[in-house]
């Protein structure tokens, strides 16, 4: 799911190690994925502001476009209140569209629902939800989606980005999925291009032992993403834990081997 919304963080491209079992195609397993962070929220006098977001987001709510600068994907944000539970945003970049986000409160403030759409130029449109569970007191005034949220398990995701293609040649493993994201890097720890993705430039790749490698995602020399996975003995399931060090954000999921 990308730097700002949740999705774009657990769907952060994942390899494996370079051994011929595990050549193929991987399914993520929605129902084992896990968000370990919080998302901070606040809504208040026409401002909105995001203090979880990279980068953070402070802005007037008030359905026109306003300038952000600091990222890749998008330059300027519009914040709408559609009513005293629901907001939606939408952020655009040269004018045009590339992602959305719906959030709504539940009656009792206790939960929260968020629908997204990512559609960055150059990759396949990606969709998908989350429900958020509120872990703090709300705040006395403002409204309803104010406040610190632990988001849960993703639904709905795009068939897109669910699976994902190895293919090892030598000491070199390949990468592709259906949204247009795809390298190819030799295990040396060496960085090499990363295609697909305006937020990443380079990847790099390194075994840990037999049965787990890490993942390194730069953006200009800079890491923004770090993944680390293992594949169990039998072949068939992939465990993987990916950090987002700027906004200290971990995701884990589990792949199927088809």
């Amino acid at each position: 799911m990308k730097i700002l919304v949740l999705p774009l963080v657990l769907l952060a491209p994942m390899t494996v190690f370079a051994q011929s079992p595990i050549d193929g195609v991987w399914r993520l397993n929605l129902q084992n994925t896990q968000y370990i962070g919080k998302e901070n929220f606040s809504l208040e006098n026409t401002m909105f502001r995001c203090t979880s977001c990279n980068p953070k987001v402070d802005t007037k709510a008030d359905a026109a476009d306003h300038p952000v600068s600091g990222s890749p994907y998008f330059d300027t944000v519009n914040v709408r209140v559609v009513d005293d539970r629901t907001v939606e945003i939408v952020y655009k970049k040269n004018g045009k569209v590339v992602n959305t986000s719906k959030m709504v409160a539940s009656e009792d403030g206790k939960s929260m629902n968020t629908e997204f759409t990512d559609t960055t130029e150059g990759r396949e449109k990606v969709s998908g939800h989350y429900s958020s569970t509120r872990v703090d007191p709300a705040p006395s005034s403002g409204h309803r989606i104010s406040g610190v949220w632990q988001p849960g398990k993703l639904g709905g995701i795009s068939e897109n980005v669910m699976e994902v293609t190895y293919k090892t040649t030598g000491d070199q493993l390949s990468y592709s999925d259906k949204a247009g994201s795809s390298y190819t890097a030799s295990f040396d720890g060496k960085d090499y291009p990363y295609k697909g993705d305006p937020g990443i430039t380079t990847v790099s790749i390194r075994r840990v032992d037999p049965n787990t490698i890490e993942e390194t995602l730069k953006r200009d020399g800079k890491v923004v993403v770090v993944t680390r996975m293992t594949v169990a003995t039998n072949g068939k399931t992939m465990a993987t834990s990916t950090h987002d060090p700027v906004r200290d954000v971990t995701t884990k999921g589990t792949w199927d081997k088809k």
